[in-house]
């Protein structure tokens, strides 16, 4: 600390002590000198640099007294065990017990490293050259009132280093190294009035978040100086800091299991209180229903229905009944039913023959109260279908865009009433509104050629739509009040699916490819787009045609089709990067 030396505070029970190590080991005329410790005892003035903590503290009288007061303390040196010089300090009435401890020449603080003196009221370290403080380095300090760590080289803190100071009031680990603070560094420590971690190059990314949240929270005033670091916070004071800017949560998909067979789509229901996943199964000439295995931990096969040429399979529940659409390229389509949870589904009907030719999607929607299916049929001669509940069976209501060839079907709800939008291959995609008892055409979507299928989502009560164009970029769309405009491109060179998702808080959107990486995307609020998140993979899908997340046991997975290679299911993990 420069000429004049490392001024020592040593606090007793009886009263209070100054000494403090002399510029080239000489005591000045005021002072006396220590032969074994070469310390001075006495009064001399406080150097500049002397910690500002202590300063404050003085002037506040919270430690009162300075040099020769009736009954002071013996003073004792020692050389500790990591060969550092100690000086300790007991009371006449506690002899050979110290309640004060400073200490410099010090290179490591361990687990335990104050077992021995448990009486300790006050701990001053200054200018040593350890850097690390270890987990529970003050254990049984239960006492200690006054710990101050200052102007030493420390760069890390165990976040366990300060566990057990239950009557610890003021704390200063100013003018150190540290960058960040371990989460919940503070915890258990309610007695704290006065923190100091000035002069420290803090990097104030989501490392300091706790530090932000914490501060207004506790009853204690906090000193904690300026950001070092990233560029565009540097100099900034961490007091001034919007923890609500901070952008701490990260997700991620990884692999978890593989299902053999290839898959053209892949929809989750619940059934009877349980999660389940249905496979449509061209290859494999089925629709194969996934539960979920308690004791294995994995997905299993719980039913299969047999289905040859099927293209999609759309679950209904209601009550103690399933339903299962299976459109059928060829064969026709079919319906099947579960009457209760006792049985196996059973076909039961066969849906519109002479009107479903090729479907090529199927989709689930509620109209005046019943349950309906439209079915995209992408044949010449046939037609799009829409099919009601009507007693035992469901039977066409209404042909929809005849000779359109039509791709997809999607059905949502705008201005609180039930639409549908039908993409083709022929045209731009039409929307319907569900008016007097049926479908009418309302407008078409501008600027959207080729597009091949479309899914919509919701976030901040606007409607958004991803449509999927395999030549070309695919697109994002917002709902105006009278139209969809066009929001946001993204390149999607070889995309047959699009798919926007919800899993967990998170607005996710899928762009598969069949010639590159799937893309994942989510949506940025303060933005209103869709930003990359991550590639899907390894294992790379295989020309991905659907998506579906289920959520089971508090854990999230996602379900992945492919046309030409095996259905791939990853799990959906949270990272809290301020942790």
């Amino acid at each position: 600390m420069g000429g004049a030396g490392v001024l020592l505070l040593l606090l007793a029970g009886a009263g209070v002590g100054v000494a403090w190590r002399p510029p080239k080991g000489k005591c000045p005329l005021s002072c006396s000198c220590s032969k074994d410790s070469a310390l001075c005892e006495g009064s001399p003035d406080l150097p500049e640099s002397f910690s500002p903590t202590l300063l404050s503290l003085m002037e506040r009288k919270d430690i009162r007294g300075w040099g020769g007061m009736p009954g002071s303390p013996r003073q004792e040196t020692a050389l500790g065990r990591d060969r550092s010089v100690g000086v300790t300090v007991s009371s006449p009435t506690t002899a050979h017990v110290p309640s004060s401890l400073v200490r410099t020449g010090v290179t490591q603080l361990k687990a335990g490293s104050f077992l021995r003196v448990p009486t300790l009221h006050l701990l001053l370290f200054t200018s040593n050259s350890f850097s690390v403080i270890e987990d529970d380095a003050f254990a049984g300090l239960s006492h200690l009132r006054y710990l101050f760590i200052e102007d030493n080289e420390i760069g890390c803190i165990s976040k366990n280093a300060l566990r057990g100071l239950r009557s610890l009031t003021h704390l200063s680990l100013a003018n150190n190294n540290l960058e960040t603070l371990p989460r919940f560094l503070f915890r258990g420590l309610e007695t704290l009035t006065h923190v100091d971690l000035r002069g420290n190059p803090f990097q104030c990314d989501c490392r300091v978040l706790w530090l932000l949240q914490w501060m207004p929270a506790v009853n204690a005033s906090v000193g904690t100086g300026a950001c070092a670091g990233p560029t565009a916070l540097a100099h900034r004071q961490l007091r001034h800091l919007d923890p609500k800017t901070f952008k701490c949560r990260a997700i991620e998909l990884s692999w978890f299991q593989t299902v053999g067979e290839s898959a053209l789509g892949v929809e989750s229901f619940s059934y009877q209180g349980e999660p389940h996943i249905v496979l449509a199964q061209p290859f494999a000439g089925r629709c194969l229903i996934l539960t979920w295995d308690y004791s294995l931990q994995r997905f299993r096969p719980e039913e299969e229905l047999s289905a040859p040429s099927v293209v999609s399979c759309k679950p209904l529940v209601l009550g103690p009944r399933l339903f299962m659409l299976a459109a059928r390229l060829w064969g026709g389509s079919q319906l099947w039913a579960r009457p209760s949870p006792g049985l196996r589904l059973a076909p039961t009907q066969a849906l519109a023959p002479r009107r479903l030719l090729r479907p090529n999607d199927a989709e689930l929607l509620w109209l005046d109260g019943r349950p309906c299916f439209v079915v995209a049929d992408a044949s010449k001669a046939g037609s799009t279908t829409l099919l009601c509940q009507d007693g035992p069976g469901f039977y066409p209501r209404q042909s929809l865009h005849a000779w359109h060839r039509d791709t997809d079907a999607e059905a949502l709800e705008l201005d609180g009433r039930p639409h549908l939008l039908l993409a083709s291959a022929s045209q731009r995609p039409v929307l319907f509104h569900w008016l007097g008892g049926r479908f009418e055409r309302r407008t078409d979507i501008p600027e959207a050629e080729d597009v091949y299928a479309t899914r919509h989502f919701q976030a901040g009560g606007d409607v958004f739509l991803c449509l999927t164009r395999y030549i070309g970029d695919s697109m994002v769309m917002r709902w105006d009040g009278s139209m969809f405009r066009l929001l946001q491109q993204l390149p999607s060179r070889g995309a047959h699916v699009f798919q926007p998702l919800l899993i967990a808080r998170d607005q996710l959107a899928i762009l598969g490819s069949d010639f590159a990486f799937s893309q994942v995307f989510r949506l940025e609020p303060d933005k209103g787009l869709l930003e990359p998140l991550q590639e899907l993979g390894p294992p790379a899908l295989v020309a991905p045609r659907a998506f579906a997340p289920i959520t089971l046991a508090g854990r999230r997975f996602l379900f992945a089709a492919c046309f030409k290679g095996p259905t791939q299911i990853y799990q959906h993990h949270e990272l809290d990067l301020s942790a």
